[in-house]
């Protein structure tokens, strides 16, 4: 390998791919020596793997079946159709959350379920389910309590909703802890006992293929109009969660933009015009136009109009709401930009810059906009970096985090359970503590992380997948690049 730093400090690093099956690529796949590198390089190195990246195809997704706890949240669904049970369905207040929320709540009318559709509110509520959430499920008489991209570490809510004679099933796609609440199903899999191919779905991901089991077992031949009707918000969702765009995330994100492109649903096409998106969509106007517009919501005000918006039927309403989540866009885009310059100065005024982990907190700063702040931290300093607020009044400090390769920050959060609460994916998380904690957190987060990170993966660090000659710039190697659409996270 070679690796050599920059004149602005950057890390470059190279690594040659192995000349035998670069040519057997090339033999086999008639593909230039250019892609034949990156394929190889990218760990498509047999022609098999190679053909399956460069044509994604629905057939290559595994079964729903073999989701963990498939037959139970089957059982579960279906009988609360059969009996008229209403289902009330929570999901979470971003992208993922709420397009989980919208392929559920479309989904299950559509199979004549009764269901009332919950995203939280992210300032009255807070991450994950509120208690006052089961209560308002049991309220209104629901049987059963059905969760999307949020659940997993929800032991207290779970065991309420049951004691309250509630059935449970958690859909998520988080990393677990060591136990899991006492559902009577756990839709995830990041289960250890998981036989499902794919661990690396979003929580949009995890619903789009239950239910296609479940439309699969009502009605065979459904099964390719199910996915034509549900793979854009799919893709919305494992796009706008930076969820790896490989494997069934690749499939679920080529087709979905497909469908993007061509989408009747009234919400998406006023976001698009708002968005100035003109036919075909790419995983970039997912994640710089059309995700940040339906995030706005759930930052600065209630997720519940980007819901809204997904599940409208109803073109002047759909323009409207579409106008609303532009003007809350524009706040949160200057809510994100005052908020990131006084969380740098922090950085800087508390000698923050040589450490192993960023934590800053203002009790001024909008809870919403943390998330983004955060990673415009880790950019600058390339360092995990959490951002927060700390409640003064009751004392309690709430965070998110974003993380940079080679590092794992749930692995870290859970390693603390005396100081700190959450959890999340390895690039990104978010945790809650008490303020009088907040000096051992730092210690301790310190620490792990100079146990885990060299002071290399501390340097910016450009990966090359491959070096190429000016006389091979031609257009059809451009032509042959598009092939690796759609780019994203791990492509």
């Amino acid at each position: 390998m070679t690796t050599r730093l920059s004149a602005t400090g950057k890390k470059w690093s190279y690594q040659p791919a192995a000349e035998k099956p670069v040519e057997a690529l090339r033999n086999e796949l008639g593909v230039s020596r250019v892609v034949a590198e990156l394929l190889v390089r990218r760990g498509y190195a047999t022609p098999e793997r190679a053909n399956k990246f460069l044509n994604p195809s629905f057939d290559d997704l595994g079964a729903p079946s073999l989701l963990p706890d498939y037959k139970i949240a089957l059982n579960e669904i279906l009988g609360a159709r059969e009996r008229g049970d209403l289902i009330y369905v929570h999901g979470d207040y971003d992208v993922d959350g709420v397009t989980s929320s919208a392929i559920f709540d479309r989904f299950l009318k559509k199979i004549d379920c009764k269901v009332h559709t919950h995203v939280p509110h992210r300032i009255n509520e807070g991450y994950g389910i509120h208690e006052r959430s089961v209560d308002e499920a049991h309220a209104m008489g629901a049987k059963l309590f059905l969760t999307c991209d949020c659940g997993i570490s929800a032991f207290a809510q779970v065991e309420r909703a049951r004691a309250l004679g509630m059935k449970v099933v958690v859909t998520d796609h988080h990393e677990l802890k060591e136990s899991m609440p006492n559902a009577h199903a756990v839709v995830n899999p990041h289960r250890t006992d998981s036989e499902y191919p794919f661990s690396s779905l979003s929580g949009a991901g995890v619903v789009f293929r239950l239910c296609e089991g479940i439309a699969s077992e009502l009605d065979p031949t459904s099964v390719n109009s199910y996915r034509k009707n549900y793979v854009d918000l799919a893709a919305l969702g494992t796009i706008a969660d930076v969820m790896p765009l490989v494997g069934e995330n690749r499939i679920i994100a080529k087709f979905g933009l497909e469908q993007l492109g061509v989408t009747k649903r009234k919400g998406l096409v006023a976001l698009k015009e708002n968005a100035g998106i003109v036919g075909i969509v790419q995983s970039h106007d997912v994640g710089f136009k059309l995700g940040p517009r339906l995030n706005a919501a759930g930052r600065v005000d209630d997720a519940a109009l980007s819901l809204r918006i997904l599940l409208t039927n109803d073109a002047e309403e759909a323009r409207q709401l579409a106008a609303d989540l532009e003007d809350l866009n524009t706040s949160r885009k200057l809510l994100q930009d005052a908020t990131t310059i006084q969380a740098i100065e922090q950085v800087k005024q508390e000698g923050q810059t040589g450490n192993y982990v960023i934590l800053v907190f203002n009790r001024d700063w909008h809870p919403g906009v943390v998330g983004i702040v955060a990673g415009k931290l880790k950019e600058a300093f390339n360092r995990p970096a959490f951002v927060g607020t700390i409640d003064p009044d009751s004392g309690r400090g709430k965070a998110s985090g974003r993380g940079i390769p080679n590092f794992n920050l749930a692995d870290m959060i859970n390693a603390y359970p005396d100081i700190v609460s959450g959890g999340g994916h390895a690039m990104a998380a978010g945790l809650s503590f008490d303020q009088t904690d907040l000096p051992a957190i730092r210690e301790r987060f310190n620490d792990f992380a100079s146990q885990k990170l060299t002071v290399e993966d501390l340097l910016p660090t450009i990966d090359a997948s491959a070096m190429i000659h000016v006389d091979e710039v031609t257009d059809q190697l451009a032509e042959e690049f598009r092939k690796f659409e759609p780019f994203g996270m791990a492509n």
